[in-house]
């Protein structure tokens, strides 16, 4: 379990203006966590800015309890760098975050993405062709990430739900907040069966300047990126970009030449991204990524267990392990919510994630909608 006063002094460091992540994670590294940083940040005020020193000197207290009563719901979690099974993809970034809140499976976020961006104001075809791409890559084992926005992000997100999969969005805001609001119903259906997921601490309103940041995310998140239909001013291209920087595959639509939502797409294939007209190329494309991440992960839990290394060792043979055992008589051969599995075998959701993601590896036990497990028969 996360230590109540560590997570407070976690969300006192996210809040502290100024400070960013990449200081923040220097700062952990370097002081052994977020006490110590907390701590040397104390004696040391002038590392920070005045908004930060006033922060650190007198914290709004209404926020933060607002922060940990958001953290307290069974499905709601503050997925930390330094977690066992924070998102390893991440690390590759340039600028990755420090810490993510995440509402729904934070699990999913372990598995092989694919990213499908595109234009708010799509025009029907870029709509058809955002659902019936996220459909197939989604029934064909890639989770489909975007970003919750109108147009494309939205009917991707749907097209993945309605085929019975799980979804993940990255917003731009604060992980109680929907932006924009006609999506309130589709971010509920998102966090029953995938995960939705912020940088931003609740109550953050929608800021431009979020969104390029909540873009790079979305890219890390991915092996590649699909962009359906966007203008050459679009920040589904910056997407694109960070995406190609981070090393990952960039998929383009081509369009009709006057349609000036093509543009952007076409700027893109000029510039090296694969044009792709059947969701089965990106398929072929990602699944040699997909199974190296597989294998990653697979070889990171094994080396780094869900529960102290004392009790675990180096290796772990699942099959010879009593809490593995105790999971999988509690799971039975129903399907079972992850919040029912942590009141039945007293396990934490980090460490339930961890060990359903092995389980998962082995072919044990399968995913299913609503956030629920079941063993394989």
């Amino acid at each position: 379990m996360t230590d109540a006063n560590d997570l407070r002094d976690w969300l006192l460091l996210l809040r502290t203006p100024g400070l960013g992540a990449r200081r923040l994670r220097e700062g952990l590294a370097v002081r052994g966590g977020a006490r110590g940083l907390l701590a040397w940040l104390g004696r040391h005020p002038a590392s920070l800015t005045a908004d930060g020193r006033a922060w650190l000197d007198h914290p709004d207290e209404a926020s933060l309890a607002g922060d940990l009563a958001w953290l307290a719901a069974a499905d709601h979690r503050l997925l930390r760098c330094t977690d066992e099974d924070f998102p390893p993809q991440l690390e590759a970034m340039p600028d990755p975050p420090a810490a993510l809140f995440v509402k729904g499976d934070a699990a999913l976020l372990l598995r092989p993405q694919v990213a499908i961006v595109g234009a708010r104001q799509a025009q029907a075809p870029g709509l058809a062709n955002a659902a019936r791409f996220a459909a197939a890559l989604a029934s064909g084992g890639l989770l489909v990430t975007s970003g919750l926005a109108d147009g494309v992000d939205g009917a991707a997100h749907a097209a993945a739900l309605d085929a019975g999969e799980p979804t993940v969005a990255v917003i731009g805001t604060g992980p109680d907040r929907v932006y924009p609001r006609k999506h309130h119903a589709l971010a509920q259906r998102i966090a029953e069966s995938g995960a939705i997921v912020s940088e931003y601490p609740p109550g953050t309103h929608a800021l431009a300047y979020h969104f390029p940041q909540r873009n790079r995310i979305i890219a890390g998140l991915s092996l590649g990126v699909l962009v359906i239909e966007a203008g050459v001013k679009s920040g589904s291209l910056i997407t694109a970009r960070q995406a190609g920087e981070q090393g990952r595959e960039v998929f383009a639509l081509p369009g009709s030449i006057h349609n000036p939502l093509a543009e952007g797409c076409h700027a893109l294939i000029g510039d090296g991204a694969r044009l792709v007209q059947r969701p089965e190329e990106i398929l072929a494309a990602l699944a040699p990524a997909a199974m190296e991440l597989g294998a990653e992960l697979r070889a990171r839990l094994e080396r780094a267990p869900a529960r102290p290394p004392s009790r675990r060792g180096q290796g772990v043979d699942w099959r010879q392990d009593d809490e593995y055992r105790r999971l999988l008589d509690a799971m039975g051969y129903d399907p079972a919510p992850l919040d029912a599995l942590v009141g039945a075998t007293g396990l934490s959701p980090g460490a339930l994630s961890s060990m359903l993601l092995m389980l998962e590896l082995e072919g044990e036990v399968a995913p299913l909608p609503g956030n629920r497990y079941q063993r394989v028969v």
